[in-house]
């Protein structure tokens, strides 16, 4: 009698009905091995605003999971695929709005640095400790970048190792004198909120200058653009060492390219850049 393939299960674990509010962090996950599965679900099920909602045990369900269920997080062992940077690759092409953490069995320079540049939030070891795996996850679910230690030497060091390179200078840039207090927040870890209590405005005003930042750098990301500043060094160390905070007086919107006040700002929204 002719055999009839079989094709694995994917397994899916939606939130309650009055859960699946998006104040939760939606989280597939992707690895071989299903007694790592298992103890990721114990980890996760532990916190209040984490939960897994699809798993997966090879790459094609992989895709097929981020294709099919909403998730805010791809928990993804790179030993998956046979090619992990080509896999990031389809997944984030497939699935844009999706934060890409990979799982990895032993530190790679190469592989993390790659890793990077295709798009990947976070690279944790499989030896990583359960707190440590749920503030990597929260991060990442608001669009921040997470690296450990050594994975932050590499990518200054590959960043530096590029800026020391022969090839054409990039303009020069000129940030107004709030643009530069803003980015000299950032630089010092400051978060949305923080920065708008310090420069005396709002956290949408701070985004909007942000942008303005990110377009006028070539950059992406508040880590690009520490990593500019820290190569370029278009900073000055003092910029807000002596600055105190300045009451919010509610009148203030970034200018445009012609001088004029944009467009006021909308009330604050959650923070996602």
């Amino acid at each position: 009698m002719a055999s009839t393939p079989v094709t694995a299960k994917i397994e899916i674990e939606q939130p309650p009905a009055n859960e699946a509010n998006g104040q939760f962090i939606r989280v597939i996950v992707a690895d071989s091995q299903a007694i790592f599965r298992a103890g990721l679900r114990k980890i996760f099920a532990l916190e209040d605003d984490v939960r897994v909602v699809g798993q997966a045990e090879t790459l094609p369900q992989t895709l097929t999971a981020a294709k099919k269920f909403t998730a805010d997080v791809l928990l993804f062992e790179a030993a998956i695929a046979a090619n992990p940077i080509e896999a990031v690759a389809d997944l984030l092409r497939q699935n844009p709005g999706i934060k890409l953490v990979v799982i990895t069995t032993e530190p790679d320079q190469d592989l993390t640095l790659e890793l990077f540049r295709r798009g990947v939030h976070a690279i944790v070891s499989r030896e990583v400790e359960p707190e440590l795996l749920v503030d990597c996850l929260r991060k990442v679910s608001k669009g921040e970048p997470w690296l450990d230690g050594r994975a932050t030497q590499w990518v200054l060091e590959a960043y530096r190792t590029q800026g020391s390179r022969v090839g054409a200078p990039r303009p020069k840039v000129q940030l107004t004198p709030k643009e530069t207090l803003i980015v000299s927040c950032v630089t010092q870890g400051m978060k949305n909120k923080e920065i708008a209590i310090r420069v005396g405005t709002t956290e949408q005003v701070v985004k909007n200058y942000l942008r303005k930042v990110y377009d006028k750098l070539g950059v992406a990301d508040r880590l690009e653009l520490a990593l500019y500043c820290l190569n370029s060094r278009i900073l000055d160390n003092s910029t807000i060492k002596d600055t105190p905070p300045k009451p919010f007086v509610g009148t203030e919107t970034p200018q445009n390219g012609n001088g004029a006040a944009t467009v006021p700002p909308n009330p604050p929204t959650p923070e996602t850049i």
